[in-house]
């Protein structure tokens, strides 16, 4: 498909209501059509079957949904690792919201069959300043590397990084909380012992204790942390 026939289809997916929803979650976006998720993955899908690597070649991205889909074409494409990763370098730039971040994070699924190439990519950017870059680091690591062989180096990773942007923090902070539901007793260990930037870890306790996967008995203990610090 050409970038136009699938504008035009992205056009035709489109609907006012969910894009008015949408648009309110999604800060400073300006130029969403209000096309449901489901519907561009099914759009991604066609197109990674054909020439994917077409669509990194679209010279005028007008909409938010011909970016997220990108990002989401990464995810459905059959290529090494190697040649995936060569196009996300160039991808990561575009990423200006926490939407496209994680929906490409969530569709980037090769990662985890490949960690050990991943890994090396993901830790050139664990020095940047750059919000999307920082919380793209952050997310991955969540999605694909809270395992035995890595949850130790997560934990490093995830404090070294720079946490001083909104949506870096709160992609930090999502992290450390999904660590701690898989992990509980080492990252509550570790975020004991080692000092994080102070909004994050208010995050971090926050979001632990709206999931349901952190024990009522962690989040006794995250209210009493969180009741001596007023």
């Amino acid at each position: 498909m050409t970038q136009e026939e699938i504008r035009k289809r992205l056009e035709e997916l489109a609907e006012d209501n969910y894009k008015e929803f949408s648009a309110s979650l999604i800060p400073n976006v300006k130029n969403m059509l209000g096309v449901r998720l489901p519907m561009l993955r099914n759009v991604a899908k066609e197109i990674a079957r054909d020439d994917w690597k077409e669509c990194f070649e679209w010279k005028d991205i007008i909409y938010f949904e011909e970016n997220m889909l990108q990002g989401m074409v990464l995810g459905y494409a059959k290529a090494d690792i190697e040649e995936l990763l060569v196009y996300l370098r160039r991808f990561i730039p575009k990423i200006d919201n926490w939407s496209v971040n994680d929906s490409f994070c969530n569709s980037f699924k090769i990662a985890k069959k490949n960690q050990n190439e991943v890994w090396d990519f993901l830790m050139e950017y664990r020095e940047s300043n750059k919000e999307y870059e920082i919380r793209i680091v952050a997310v991955m690591l969540m999605c694909y590397f809270l395992d035995d062989n890595y949850i130790d180096r997560v934990l490093e990773v995830l404090k070294e990084l720079d946490a001083s942007k909104y949506y870096a923090s709160m992609g930090i902070a999502w992290a450390y909380a999904t660590a701690w539901s898989k992990y509980p007793e080492k990252t509550k260990k570790y975020l004991k012992e080692h000092e994080i930037d102070s909004d994050t870890y208010k995050k971090t306790l926050q979001k632990c204790l709206e999931s349901n996967k952190v024990s009522a008995e962690d989040k006794e203990y995250i209210r009493g942390i969180k009741k001596g610090m007023k």
